[in-house]
């Protein structure tokens, strides 16, 4: 009894719990889609499955579209978010925090409710719903991903930096762009990863808001696997893995960039 209480006296003990659920939900899954994606039907070693990607021309061009709408998506995110980001943070220019729990507030609802709610507004101001819906939806729903990062960056930013080029005799537009912009770009690089990823995954807001009409990469995917074609499902899903996690790498060392401009700063 006294060994099994000192065992959960432990600090490195309360990390057990985290260290079995990344292992059963997360690595397992990973190992499994690996596993798959390289078998065919028998449990024989292939490449057929990739090559049946490349070779097939609609999963392809799905899988290139899904890319562009991923980057409109993040792009309109950035140009809406940023600006909302750096009112939010400037205590001059926003003094509530009620404002920050508005912009918020979306993240707290489901996310099918949220589309749903979408598609009801395009039926009653009577719009079509197809490739417009579906840009408005998803910057709809993964905006406040880009806000909240953008803006912690932000808050927690040094403003002796901008107070030094002030007294050096900067202009507002300078200090933004050679000061502001180089420091919260962690933040808008963080925003950009939490867009960029689920946009090209998700396939209920592409059938929702297009009455099915257009399809993701995620719809692929979701697709393959109920019916039955795990093989081939598993491979269109390790594709997208490697894909986010290149992007990843892409994104962490721009963070490492930017953070050392701001260093230098």
């Amino acid at each position: 009894m006294k060994g099994l209480f000192k065992l959960f006296m432990k600090r490195s003990s309360w990390s057990l719990p985290y260290f079995i659920f990344l292992l059963v939900f997360v690595v397992l899954p990973l190992i499994l889609i690996g596993i798959y994606a390289f078998q065919d039907e028998a449990g024989r070693f292939t490449f057929d499955n990739f090559s049946k990607f490349i070779s097939n021309p609609e999963a392809a061009n799905t899988f290139v579209y899904s890319i562009g709408i991923a980057i409109i998506t993040t792009i309109l995110c950035i140009v809406l978010g940023y600006p909302a980001a750096y009112i939010l943070s400037n205590r001059s220019l926003c003094r509530s925090r009620v404002m920050v729990v508005l912009f918020i507030l979306p993240m707290w609802i489901n996310i099918l409710v949220r589309t749903l709610a979408t598609v009801a507004l395009f039926d009653f101001m009577h719009l079509p719903l197809g490739e417009g819906a579906l840009i408005f939806g998803m910057v709809y729903n993964f905006l406040p991903f880009m806000i909240y990062p953008i803006y912690n960056t932000m808050s927690k930013m040094d403003h002796s930096y901008i107070e030094a080029a002030q007294d050096l005799g900067a202009n507002p537009v300078t200090v933004f762009l050679k000061v502001v912009l180089p420091l919260s770009m962690p933040g808008v690089m963080s925003g950009i990863m939490m867009v960029f990823m689920p946009t090209i995954s998700t396939f209920a807001i592409a059938e929702l808001l297009t009455m099915n009409n257009i399809k993701l990469f995620g719809t692929t995917i979701q697709e393959n696997i109920n019916n039955g074609m795990w093989n081939y499902g598993a491979a269109l899903s390790l594709i997208m893995l490697v894909i986010i996690f290149a992007t990843d790498l892409f994104s962490d060392s721009d963070e490492e960039r930017a953070s050392n401009e701001g260093g230098i700063i």
